[in-house]
């Protein structure tokens, strides 16, 4: 088998025309050099240097195998360029998910620093958080935007095995039609919408939703179930009924909708998550930097950077 040691010292000979030449580039003695050059010439069973009254040349075989340590120093360069843009976000591919509101509202602007590198090959699915949070741990996307409630901390059963990044917390509040009694108020205890038709959500975000329509005395009668948010206020500004969404959720481009804050407003908490026994791309940690700078320009009221 060829050692690629051996072959470098080869090429080193074939460079200076002499053991001892070599042995001094190489920082080993001549005796060093010829042992490494006899062990090839074993290996190989045939000579691949001559020494001559003018130093020591190749043999067809030997300048056959220093092409070949030419041809591997090309490559290995190759690839250490390429690592090296791995390191510094240059290179390589992303892939990850976002649930619909992050999708609108954070991702686009943190990303476009991204999408201009030619060897940067990046891919957004749209998933809720608890469809997200095992895509991440079955490595099918590197890293997802992920929201919970009630409190800080994230889930527990996320500890073990992910890595949480917070990046805001948000009030959630209600949308009505703009023609509603209370459309005016600015803030209104949320008890005061008990008897209102209500757009609600679907899975674990309505679940959380209903503990705090629990909390606030009331089960909510509902009208329609979507997880578009836009859709929903939509329906709100039809006068089909009222609707939860969170802050940055509020589509003001929609006429016909008033937006109101809920006193003691329950919130809900956007980080980011990927799995802890994987390396994390340098692409990926870019990108948790762009996103909290993405963060730290929304100007949204109830709205909170982490």
């Amino acid at each position: 088998m060829l050692d690629l040691n051996r072959l470098r010292v080869l090429q080193e000979v074939a460079l200076r025309g002499s053991f001892s030449a070599a042995a001094r580039s190489l920082h080993i003695t001549p005796s060093a050099v010829s042992q490494q050059m006899a062990a090839l010439e074993r290996s190989v069973g045939v000579p691949v240097v001559e020494r001559g009254a003018r130093g020591v040349t190749l043999t067809d075989p030997g300048r056959l195998l220093s092409q070949v340590v030419d041809n591997l120093t090309g490559d290995l360069s190759h690839v250490e360029r390429h690592l090296l843009g791995y390191h510094d976000g240059q290179t390589g591919r992303l892939a990850v998910a976002t649930f619909p509101t992050a999708g609108q509202a954070l991702l686009p602007a943190a990303l476009a620093p991204l999408t201009g590198r030619p060897d940067v090959e990046l891919t957004v699915s749209d998933a809720e958080t608890e469809f997200a949070v095992p895509q991440v741990r079955a490595g099918e996307v590197d890293l997802a935007l992920v929201y919970h409630f009630h409190t800080a901390a994230p889930p527990r059963e996320w500890a073990p095995d992910l890595h949480y990044t917070p990046l805001l917390h948000e009030e959630m509040i209600v949308v009505v039609p703009a023609r509603h009694p209370l459309a005016e108020r600015g803030t209104i205890d949320l008890g005061e919408l008990a008897d209102e038709l209500w757009i609600h959500g679907r899975g674990e975000c309505a679940a959380a939703l209903d503990l705090f329509f629990a909390a606030a005395g009331f089960r909510p009668r509902v009208g329609c179930r979507s997880t578009d948010t836009t859709f929903s206020q939509t329906l709100v500004a039809a006068g089909v009924g009222v609707t939860m969404v969170p802050s940055v959720a509020y589509a003001p481009h929609l006429d016909g909708t008033a937006r109101l804050r809920i006193r003691d407003a329950p919130r809900r908490y956007v980080g980011a998550v990927h799995r802890r026994d994987r390396w994390r791309p340098p692409l990926a940690t870019e990108l948790l930097d762009l996103l909290r700078a993405t963060v730290a320009t929304l100007t949204t009221p109830g709205l909170i950077p982490a």
